[in-house]
Order: structure tokens, then C-alpha cells, then sequence
């Protein structure tokens, strides 16, 4: 069997382990930001261009600080101090428009990269095929679309440009530090040392209770939407007192942590009050008995100690964007890492088109197959099953039989491991899985309902239905006669996961889906299993119809659906026991029967069959 895998080897199920790995914090990995960052040139180009003018006129402040102290002050000179009061004005000025056309587009920036970016791991994910969410949470996911990104939001669109910002302003005030004053810069030089090294131990206490004051914000979270999400269940048990003590002590925890980080951050902005104001007190000691003695003027203390609060400030912004680029580099590997994941179930290079009009003609050839979480134990074992065109073929087995991994394969969520399922007598491999699962219809055993209105969850099965078609489908399914009660009718939203709806109605929204969706191929899962009699009743006569010149697969428990199938396959442990009508397989006497006969006695067996009893009441 041939399918497509990662850059490394592994396909995305194997590669799902490794994916939920703590991330490196190696900033390296921001350079796969480079393709996202590359198309947006001449923004970047702009806020570059703005980044540097603002970054030169605050060094330009320090010149006008000085001429404005030693032509102003000193020589008691009004105009001199009334043009250079203008002309600060004017710098103060070009820096306002400066910062905005930098903030403007460097977060513009940040924005557009993340939208493309979450778009790109979403429109990624959604073609990874099943197996990927066998071994990674749904949740982990999302986290990278959201957390993740977000992360990245900020960096890109802020961290970045402040790091290269302060970094032009380190540079560029060592540079006028050094023209200034060359005495005072090296004694500046010599102190910095004793003012980092504890600042960057005292950061990195801080950065990891921040980081353990996310984690613990994160289980509030968890807690609350696995609770809420999960109400009824909630509180139908009376679980409301214990999850209301495990929601607290969370939350104890997460004020717990965040007490630490503030007593952290608190001292260390103290410790940097200290350190940096002390070291400018003593440069200003002997800076002071320098323009005492007359080797520098006031003007070049003041623009001194200006510059030197610059490089401070920008050397303490540099150590705290940092750590926000490791995070962002653990961010990045983390999306990239989805990205890099290629499905295993990819359409091939130059696929086989089916034959038109297409007829439905559906064959398991020796198939045998393990899903990857459960390799120890095969779901089907030499499975061999043809379907002719048009007919109808009851399922039926124990839990666990291979009944809905027939249906699994078929729709190419898998790929077997030996043998070859094909429709049209093509194999399902050589088809585009786009065009081979526009040929079939599914009616899942639990229905899937969209937040979303009434039409367009029905209209999820042919996504250009017009209302006409939408409302035939529904009529079909039996669904008018509740939609047409709702507020809006059609247009009324159902809210999360169907919540508006029964049970029942929802199976008829299904089935109204695959309705609307006129497939050849025909997926029937336990359709009528939520439905009372009288809606089986409508929604069976609907399935008939719809089952009508189509080939139609059935998974089925309840007799009325076995009885009217032409042919019933019984499986046990992922092989075919038996094969044949209801009557046949039930004088038989093998599993068919005895699976009749866990719910009703030989005399309630003989009664069905004498049709005594209504057979829409009996499961198998």
C-alpha cells in the first residue's frame, strides 16, 4: 500500500505522539515565520523605514537637550533657548508621527500573518484523515489555533519591532555615549554587568511563574468547559457541589501562583529601581566633578545620563522580549510541526476519474485491517463483500463486529492494510477522495448538527441547494413538521450541537442531508435508532424512497430494517459468519438468531416471523 508521509518518514498518526512533545525554545524556529512574513514587503518596508526615523529622533533629543542646557542656561541666551525649545518641539513631533506609522504597521503586520497562518493550519488539519485524531486531541489543536497563534500575534506584531527598535537605540546610544563623554562610557561599560546579571536571574524566576500562572489559568478553563459543555450529565448526577470544590480549589491555585508571580515581579522591579537608579547616581557623581573641573559641560552630563537611561532601558527591553521570542519559537514549532504532517490518505498524483453515470457497484477484496491506536487487534480479517448496483445489504454483529470500519473504509477515512476495496471496480486508492465521497450519502448512528440555522445544516449535504431543494430534502426526511413550528421556521438557529432539537429530529435533519445530497452510494448507520414509531414510521417510507435504484448499506439492529434489505451480512470479529435473508439465517439457528434471541424468546421469535408482533418494536 502506498501512502504519502512527512518530511521524516512518519505519517500523521505516527507523528500525533510526537507532536504534543514540551516545544524547544530555540528562537531559530521563527525562521519558518519567513514564508508567512515574506508576501507584505512594503509594509515591512514602511514600519522598518518608521522603526528607524523614531528610533534616531529620540537620540536626536539628546543633542537638543544639550544645546539647549549649555546654549540656553549657560550662556542666559532667551533665543538660543526659545529656538532650541522649537526645534524639540519639532524632533517630539517627527517622533509622534513616527511611533504611530510604526505601531500602525507593525501591528497590521502581526494580524495578517496570524489570520494566514491560522488559516493555513486549518484548511491543513481539516485534510489529515482520522487516524491523526487517534492519537491527538481535538483540543491540543485547537490551543495551537488559538494560544499559539495569539503568541505569534504579539510577536510579530509587537516584540519584533520592539526588539529591533531597542536594539537601534542600544547601538545607537553606546555611539553618542561614546562621542559624548569616552571616560564616563567606560565606566558605564564596567557597571552594566553588575546591573544585568541579577536583573536576567530575577526575569527568568519571573517568566517560569508566569509561565506556571498560564498553566494553572489553563485548568480553570479546561474544568469549566468540560463542566458546562457537559450540564446535563452534570447535574442529573448531583455533581454540582463536587465540581463546584474542584472549580475552587482551581482557581485557589491559580491565585496561588499568581500571588508568587507578583512577589517576584514586585521585587524585581524594586531590585532594578536600585541597581539602575544607583549606577546613575554614581555616573553622576563623577560626571558632576568632571564638569566641576571643566573637562565636560553640563549640557554633555544631561545628554549623557539621557543616553545612558536609554541603553539601560533598552537593554532591560531586549532581555524581557527574549523570552517572549522562545515562547514564540515554541509557538512556531508547534504549528509548523501540524503543518509539516502529510495525510495518509492523499489523493494520488493523477487520479482515475469514475465512469459516468456512475452506477454503484461497491467490493471488499480480502481486506484486512488494523485502526493505528489498536494495532494488537485486527477490525476486519480477510473481509470480502460485492454490492451490486442498486441493492440493499443489511449489517448486522455484536459490538465490535467491523460493522461501522466497513463503513470507515469505504468512505477512505482508512486505508486497509492487505486487501482492496474499490467502487466501480476501481480501487479506492486510484480516486480522488474528493470525487469518491461526492458518490456517497452517510446517516451516522449519533447526527451531527452544525450551530448554524435549519437550512443550512440540511444544506450541508449539497452546499448550492437552493431553499426549494432544501425544503424538498426536508419534506422527504419528515423534518418540515417541526422545522415549520420553530420561531423562524427554516432560518432558526439550533444552537450547539442541535441543543434546540430531540433526538429524533436531529436524525431527521441527517437525513435530510443525505437526501438533499442524491448520492449513488447510500451509508445508513442505526438511521431510525432515535426515532419513537411514528417517525420511524414517516422517516422509514422517506429512507425507502431514497434507498430506491441506489446501492445502500445498512447497519441495523431493529428487524424492520433487516427484514426489507435484500441480502444480510452477519459479522463477528471483523469476518462474514453468514450470509442471507432473515428467514434463511434465522432457521439457521447461528449468531443471527441468537442475537434475535437476547431481547425475545423462541415463542417471541416465532411470533415476529407468524407477524404477531410489529416488527418496528424488535431489535436484533
Amino acid at each position: 500500500m502506498s501512502t504519502a508521509t512527512a518530511d521524516d518518514g512518519r505519517s500523521a498518526a505516527d507523528q500525533g505522539h510526537s507532536v504534543g512533545e514540551p516545544p524547544k525554545r530555540d528562537i531559530r524556529q521563527l525562521r519558518a515565520l519567513v514564508g508567512f512574513v515574506a508576501p507584505y514587503r512594503w509594509p515591512i518596508a514602511g514600519a522598518v523605514c518608521a522603526l528607524t526615523l523614531a528610533a534616531a529622533t529620540v537620540l536626536a533629543l539628546g543633542q537638543g537637550v544639550r544645546r539647549l542646557i549649555d546654549g540656553g542656561f549657560a550662556n542666559s541666551d532667551t533665543g538660543v533657548l526659545n529656538s532650541a525649545l522649537l526645534v524639540l518641539f519639532g524632533v517630539i513631533l517627527l517622533l509622534a508621527f513616527a511611533t504611530y506609522c510604526r505601531f500602525y504597521l507593525v501591528s497590521w503586520i502581526g494580524e495578517r500573518v496570524v489570520a494566514d497562518l491560522r488559516k493555513a493550519v486549518y484548511d491543513h488539519v481539516l485534510g489529515l484523515n482520522p487516524a491523526f485524531f487517534e492519537v491527538m486531541r481535538v483540543g491540543e489543536v485547537m490551543s495551537r489555533l488559538t494560544a499559539d497563534t495569539t503568541l505569534l500575534q504579539t510577536v510579530v506584531g509587537s516584540s519584533a519591532s520592539m526588539a529591533l527598535r531597542n536594539l537601534l537605540l542600544l547601538v545607537g546610544g553606546l555611539v553618542m555615549l561614546s562621542i559624548t563623554s569616552p571616560r564616563l562610557t567606560g565606566l558605564v561599560v564596567l557597571v552594566v554587568p553588575f546591573v544585568l546579571v541579577p536583573i536576567i536571574f530575577f526575569g527568568r524566576r519571573v517568566r517560569g511563574l508566569s509561565r506556571a500562572s498560564q498553566d494553572r489559568l489553563a485548568d480553570v478553563g479546561a474544568h469549566v468547559d468540560e463542566s458546562l459543555a457537559n450540564i446535563r450529565t452534570v447535574q442529573a448526577f448531583g455533581h454540582e457541589p463536587t465540581d463546584r470544590a474542584r472549580f475552587a480549589d482551581r482557581v485557589e491555585d491559580t491565585f496561588a501562583t499568581s500571588v508568587r508571580r507578583i512577589r517576584a515581579r514586585a521585587l524585581l522591579t524594586a531590585f532594578v529601581i536600585v541597581l539602575v537608579f544607583g549606577a546613575v547616581g554614581v555616573v553622576l557623581w563623577i560626571g558632576g566633578h568632571d564638569v566641576l573641573s571643566g573637562r565636560i559641560s553640563a549640557g554633555q552630563l544631561s545628554a549623557f545620563v539621557f543616553y545612558a537611561v536609554i541603553v539601560a532601558g533598552s537593554v532591560g527591553a531586549i532581555s524581557e522580549v527574549i523570552g517572549d521570542l522562545q515562547r514564540a519559537a515554541g509557538a512556531t514549532e508547534r504549528l509548523v510541526e501540524l503543518l509539516r504532517l502529510e495525510p495518509e490518505i492523499a489523493s494520488p498524483r493523477d487520479p482515475q476519474q469514475l465512469p459516468a453515470p456512475v452506477h454503484g457497484a461497491v467490493a471488499f477484496e480480502e481486506v484486512s485491517f488494523n485502526y493505528p491506536s489498536r494495532l494488537d487487534r485486527p477490525a476486519l480479517t480477510e473481509f470480502t463483500l460485492a454490492v451490486r448496483p442498486g441493492e440493499t445489504v443489511a449489517i448486522v454483529g455484536p459490538s465490535g463486529a467491523g460493522k461501522t470500519t466497513v463503513f470507515q473504509l469505504l468512505l477512505r477515512f482508512y486505508d486497509p492494510q492487505a486487501g482492496r476495496v474499490s467502487l466501480e471496480g476501481i480501487d479506492l486508492r486510484a480516486l480522488a477522495p474528493a470525487d469518491l465521497r461526492a458518490q456517497i450519502g452517510l446517516v451516522p448512528q449519533e447526527p451531527v448538527v452544525f450551530s448554524d440555522t435549519a437550512a443550512e445544516n440540511i444544506r450541508y449535504g449539497r452546499p448550492g441547494a437552493s431553499d426549494a431543494e432544501v425544503r424538498a430534502a426536508a419534506t422527504a426526511a419528515a423534518a418540515t413538521e417541526f422545522l415549520d413550528r420553530l420561531p423562524d421556521g427554516f432560518a432558526a438557529h439550533l444552537g450547539e450541537k442541535g441543543v434546540r432539537l430531540s433526538g429524533g429530529q436531529r436524525q431527521r435533519i441527517a437525513i435530510a442531508r443525505a437526501v438533499l445530497r442524491d448520492p449513488k452510494v447510500l451509508l445508513l448507520d442505526e438511521a431510525t435508532s432515535a426515532l419513537d414509531s411514528e417517525s420511524e414510521q414517516m422517516v422509514q417510507q422517506a429512507l425507502d424512497r431514497l434507498m430506491r435504484d441506489r446501492t445502500t448499506l445498512i447497519i441495523a439492529h431493529r428487524l424492520a430494517t433487516v427484514m426489507r434489505a435484500d441480502r444480510i451480512v452477519v459479522m463477528d470479529h471483523g469476518r462474514i459468519v453468514a450470509t442471507g435473508t432473515h428467514d434463511s439465517l434465522l432457521a439457521e439457528n447461528g449468531l443471527y438468531s441468537r442475537l434475535a434471541a437476547l431481547q425475545f424468546n423462541a415463542s417471541g421469535i416465532t411470533d415476529i416471523v407468524a407477524g404477531d408482533v410489529p416488527i418496528s418494536a424488535v431489535s436484533v
